[in-house]
């Protein structure tokens, strides 16, 4: 199976915006361990023409978003530098193809992780602070018919995160796995959830990024950031939207949607 042939695919669909056929029609044999090279040969070719590494996202940690996606197994990506957006940016329609938004809870450490047999307290210890966060999630695969090599390969069907304002040591959060998040979309409520819906807990999603991410030897470095997986279903959205998602101690995160191209 050619790598670099399938990284380039997934390349151009992302530059062009014309998305492609689902890997797994095109490439059957595709096995997971493809999709991760797959995945890992974009990232570096990317790193290699200048971006550098800001975060990690967890996918499909919850029901809803398993569901959602027929897909039962958690998967990851990475956010480069040129996806993060402020929040008082705002996200462009046509930066995307076919985008949605997840809300979820973000870690920003100030040591590293470093698999394998990363534990949860080794996980609390390295955390810096955590913030609400939007993750904005598109698919190079077209209509979303994707399994989960085709996710994978695709980084995670990661596009862009948001990283809220307040910042909230854990020695603040009584109770990580019972923070609640109501979501309102144009100031009418939308959607609502619990922590626990990320694995139980969220510190458990960081736990299993650390440790998976370790097989490839790669580690999760002091200053980065770790989307750990959303907390309800993701929503599609159009030019004109406005989100704004209340995590209760840990405050909100909002973003606009605007249809102009915005140049990263």
């Amino acid at each position: 199976m050619d790598i670099q042939l399938i990284a380039e695919q997934l390349l151009k669909a992302e530059r062009t915006k014309q998305p492609i056929a689902p890997l797994t029609e095109s490439y059957e044999n595709m096995t997971v361990a493809n999709a991760y090279a797959v995945q890992l040969a974009q990232i570096r070719q990317k790193i290699d023409a200048g971006a550098a590494v800001k975060g990690l996202k967890i996918g499909l940690t919850s029901k809803a978003m398993q569901e959602m996606l027929n897909v039962y197994t958690p998967d990851y990506g990475f956010i480069l530098d040129s996806m993060v957006y402020d929040e008082m940016e705002g996200l462009y329609t046509e930066s995307f193809i076919q985008p949605k938004v997840e809300f979820e809870i973000a870690f920003i450490l100030n040591k590293a992780l470093k698999g394998p047999n990363i534990t949860v307290q080794d996980v609390i210890d390295a955390t810096d602070y955590v913030v609400p966060a939007v993750e904005i999630i598109d698919s190079r695969i077209a209509n979303w018919k994707i399994k989960f090599e085709d996710t994978v390969a695709d980084n995670g069907s990661s596009a862009g995160a948001i990283l809220g304002r307040k910042r909230t040591p854990l020695t603040d959060i009584k109770d990580i796995t019972n923070i609640p998040m109501i979501v309102k979309k144009n100031g009418e409520f939308l959607d609502e959830s619990t922590s626990a819906a990320v694995l139980g807990n969220p510190l458990n999603a960081v736990v299993w990024l650390a440790n998976e991410v370790s097989a490839y030897s790669i580690s999760i470095e002091p200053g980065m950031f770790v989307l750990s997986g959303a907390l309800s279903k993701a929503v599609a959205f159009e030019a004109g939207d406005k989100f704004e998602a209340d995590f209760g101690i840990l405050g909100k995160v909002s973003v606009n949607i605007s249809k102009e191209l915005v140049k990263k």
